[in-house]
C-alpha cells in the first residue's frame, strides 16, 4: 500500500457530433472537456475512510474495522458484471444509506464503496484513507462528471493499492499511465458508471481515461490516432430536460416521417465522418480554411436537430447572440436546453470573446472557456496544482 498523497484529475466530455443519430446506428463524436475532476487520496492510519464531496455536499466517515467485517464476498466476480439489484441492496446497507439512494448524493458515496471494496479487498487490512473529490463539472448537465468521478476513483485506488504503479515523475506538472493501466483504469470506472447509471454506453468512461476525440457506433469505440485541443466556449443555458423524452420524441418522428428524418440521420452522420476527416487533417497540417469547414459543419448539425424536434429557443438564442459576434454553436447532449458548445477560432480577439460572455451571462446563462481534445485521466504533482485547485481541495 503507498504511503503518499496522490492528486489525480480526469476531464468530462461534450458530443461534437452525432447526438439523437447514434441511437439509431450512426457515428458520434464525443471529445475530453477540459472541465475536470480533481481527486485527492491521503493515506492514514486512524482506522477510518472518509469521502469528502464540496460539490454536492457529501461528508462521510466508516470505520474500516466495521467495513472489514462486513461480508463482502458478493463483490467477487464485481469486476466481470453489471451488479445485480441485490447486491446493490446490499451495499446500500454497507453504505448505511437509508434515504433515497436514487439521488445523486446517495450514487456517488454507493459508486465510492464499491470501487473501494471492490480494488482493496485484495489488500491484507482495508486502507484508511481521507478522499476528497472536487469538479469544475457542473452535475447532471450531460457532461460527463459521474464518469470522470468514477475514473478519478478507479486511478487512485488502483495505485494506491499498487495494482497499477504510480507513473509520477519529479519535475513533472502531470503524468499519464501506460496503456494497459488505462485499460484497468477504464474497466473499474465503466464499473463506477454502472452503479450510477445501471446500463451507460461506455462513452463517458472512455473518454474520461483516454481524453481526446472518439469516436462511437453501434457499441464499438474508436480513438483519432492523433487529436488536437480546440478553444470552445461552453454555454449552460439552465434549461432542464429529460434526455430520456428526447430521444423518445425523435423515435416517435421517425415513425411518423421516415422519408423525411431517415436522411437527416444519414447527413448528421455524413457530418460526423466529414468533421472526423477535417480533425485528423488539423492535427497534421491546420490552416484557417480548416476552422471555416468545423464552422459550416456546426450551422448544419444544429439545423438538422432543429428539425429532428430537440431545439429550445433557448439554444436559438445562444446561437443567435454567438453569430452576432461571427461565431458558430450547437446544442450538445440531448438538446431541449442544456448545454451548448461555441467554437472559439484562434483569431478571435479577448474583448470580443468578453462581450460574447457577458451578453450570454446577460441571457442568464452559465459560460465556460474551455477546450476540447483534453487529455485523459492524469496524476498532478502538488507544487504545479493550480492555486484555486489546491483551495478548492484543501476546502473553507
Amino acid at each position: 500500500m503507498l504511503s503518499e498523497v496522490l492528486l489525480v484529475s480526469a476531464p468530462g466530455k461534450v458530443i461534437l457530433h452525432g447526438e439523437h443519430a447514434v441511437v439509431h446506428g450512426k457515428v458520434a463524436l464525443a471529445v475530453a472537456l477540459n472541465l475536470r475532476t480533481f481527486l485527492r487520496l491521503q493515506p492514514h492510519s486512524n482506522g477510518k475512510v472518509c469521502l469528502n464531496l464540496p460539490n454536492i455536499g457529501v461528508k462521510r466517515a466508516w470505520d474500516v474495522a466495521e467495513l472489514q467485517l462486513q461480508d463482502t464476498s458478493f463483490l467477487e466476480q464485481g469486476d466481470a458484471t453489471a451488479p445485480t439489484a441485490e447486491q446493490v441492496e446490499k451495499l446500500k446497507e454497507v453504505a448505511g444509506i437509508t434515504q433515497d439512494g436514487a439521488k445523486p448524493d446517495g450514487l456517488a458515496v454507493l459508486a465510492f464503496l464499491y470501487l473501494y471494496l471492490s480494488i482493496c479487498r485484495k489488500q491484507r487490512a482495508l486502507p484508511s484513507l481521507d478522499i476528497t473529490v472536487w469538479s469544475q463539472l457542473p452535475t447532471g448537465a450531460s457532461l460527463g462528471s459521474s464518469a470522470a468521478y468514477s475514473a478519478c476513483m478507479a486511478a487512485a485506488l488502483l495505485t494506491a493499492c499498487e495494482e497499477i504503479p504510480n507513473p509520477q515523475k519529479d519535475g513533472v506538472s502531470a503524468s499519464r499511465w501506460a496503456v494497459e493501466d488505462l485499460e484497468l483504469i477504464n474497466k473499474w470506472a465503466f464499473q463506477g458508471e454502472r452503479m450510477i447509471h445501471g446500463n451507460p454506453s461506455g462513452v463517458d468512461n472512455a473518454v474520461s481515461t483516454w481524453g481526446g476525440v472518439l469516436r462511437f457506433q453501434q457499441g464499438k469505440i474508436s480513438f483519432l490516432e492523433r487529436p488536437l485541443v480546440l478553444k470552445i466556449l461552453l454555454t449552460n443555458t439552465k434549461v432542464p430536460r429529460s434526455t430520456k423524452t428526447l430521444v423518445a420524441s425523435v423515435r416517435s418522428r421517425l415513425l411518423k416521417f421516415p422519408e423525411i428524418v431517415t436522411p437527416l440521420l444519414t447527413s448528421i452522420n455524413a457530418i460526423s465522418l466529414e468533421c472526423e476527416r477535417t480533425l485528423g487533417e488539423m492535427a497534421v497540417a491546420p490552416a484557417p480554411e480548416h476552422y471555416l469547414v468545423l464552422e459550416e459543419l456546426i450551422d448544419m448539425n444544429q439545423h438538422h436537430l432543429n428539425a429532428l424536434g430537440v431545439g429550445h429557443a433557448s439554444l436559438d438564442q445562444l446561437c443567435r447572440v454567438t453569430m452576432a459576434h461571427g461565431l458558430h454553436s450547437k446544442l450538445t447532449g440531448a438538446g431541449g436546453g442544456g448545454c451548448g458548445i461555441t467554437l472559439l477560432r484562434p483569431d478571435l480577439e479577448q474583448p470580443e470573446l468578453e462581450a460574447m460572455k457577458q451578453a450570454l451571462n446577460d441571457c442568464g446563462f452559465d459560460c465556460w472557456e474551455t477546450s476540447i481534445g483534453a487529455p485523459g485521466i492524469s496524476i498532478h504533482s502538488a507544487a504545479f496544482l493550480d492555486p484555486s485547485v489546491r483551495q478548492a481541495l484543501d476546502g473553507p
